[in-house]
């Protein structure tokens, strides 16, 4: 990998922000070895707005920016239907990519992708910020080490609230073709990924949706559903962005030895078995404050891991870790920990749901094909 790593912004919209702020805070942490050199966007003004902040040359296509400028990674920050077409489109040209959640509206757009990716042998790495939580590290790490004993169930839920004026803010907002659905593809898909990383592969979904408490919208205000996976253990799916006034995104992971329950990112009850121990009968549990093992993961000064910051002026520290991570694994030296693979599994559940709710039967989950 050659200093510095050139990044070009695709997208100069309110998510793009965030990326051009945390492109910023890494080339203060690298001294000058991470820099952004072009953004990108069809209103020349929007793409200007960003590039007079962060620096970099201002152009209205990638294919422009393709040509008169020298960058090893694409960020594409665009409306989800358009994130395919953008990733491919870098990816024949060279680039590595990292590209806002989820990579695609579906799982076919997404095993195309996949596939110009192992032609271009370059690394694709999709946003999922979340699994560089403090909280959802210590439950993936105590699912690998057998802790919960063998996964029975989980729990996952979106319980959000989003006015009107949100979808009306812009015209993609809301629509198939270019949000890919509503609650759940939107809003709910960081949970859905989280999901999949604590319980394994999904192999089969049943839903439900509606559309209860917005107008002039094409998508679910709420969904509800069940995932099984390849393990036997099942899960409920519920995503919604007409809970007012906006509750809590909710993750709970059970075991035969173990449960543990994620909270607005943070890890507010964990009970594992380590391994060796035999876990004591119990006839009844409950949620008592004896079995709550969170304070084994404090720090020197008694707190357990909150989730990252996130203040005005600066990054939530989780898209630090994965832009960290991102760089890493193009040195070499770390295995890149959101490709591809792992979206397209969360996506596979969305979208699986939609096609339930569309057929009114359970939907069978794919694999993606095996690289050629």
């Amino acid at each position: 990998m050659i200093d510095p790593v050139r990044f070009a912004v695709v997208g100069a919209g309110v998510i793009a922000q965030q990326h051009g702020l945390v492109l910023h805070q890494l080339r203060q942490e690298t001294a000058g070895a991470v820099e952004l050199v072009a953004v990108v966007d069809p209103v020349r003004s929007r793409a200007q707005a960003l590039a007079d902040e962060r620096g970099g040359q201002v152009h209205t296509s990638l294919a422009e920016a393709v040509d008169a400028v020298d960058f090893d990674v694409a960020v594409v920050c665009t409306p989800t239907g358009t994130h395919g077409e953008l990733t491919v489109q870098a990816l024949q040209a060279g680039k590595h990519v990292v590209v806002e959640k989820p990579a695609e509206t579906t799982v076919e757009r997404i095993d195309e992708v996949i596939a110009a990716r192992d032609r271009a042998g370059t690394l694709v790495s999709v946003i999922s910020q979340h699994r560089f939580d403090p909280a959802t590290e210590i439950v993936v790490r105590a699912v690998a080490e057998g802790e919960f004993g063998r996964l029975t169930s989980a729990v996952a839920s979106v319980d959000w609230w989003r006015g009107q004026s949100y979808y009306d803010s812009g015209d993609w907002r809301g629509t198939w073709a270019l949000d890919g659905g509503g609650a759940l593809m939107n809003q709910g898909v960081h949970t859905v990924d989280l999901l999949v990383a604590a319980m394994g592969r999904p192999v089969e979904v049943f839903g439900y949706t509606g559309t209860l408490a917005h107008e002039r919208v094409e998508v679910e205000d709420v969904a509800v559903g069940v995932v099984r996976f390849a393990s036997g253990a099942l899960a409920t799916l519920h995503g919604s962005t007409a809970v007012y006034p906006g509750l809590t995104a909710r993750l709970q992971v059970h075991g035969t030895r173990g449960s543990a329950v994620v909270e607005n990112d943070r890890l507010v009850y964990f009970h594992g078995t380590p391994a060796g121990q035999e876990a004591p009968e119990a006839f009844m549990g409950g949620n008592g404050a004896g079995t709550n093992q969170v304070q084994r993961f404090a720090g020197p000064d008694g707190v357990v891991p909150a989730p990252p910051t996130s203040v005005p002026g600066r990054m939530n520290d989780a898209h630090l870790y994965q832009y960290r991570n991102v760089l890493a694994a193009l040195r070499g030296e770390e295995e890149l920990r959101v490709g591809l693979e792992e979206n397209r599994q969360a996506v596979a559940v969305i979208t699986g749901l939609y096609e339930s709710v569309r057929t009114g039967a359970p939907v069978t989950l794919t694999e993606p094909a095996p690289a050629r």
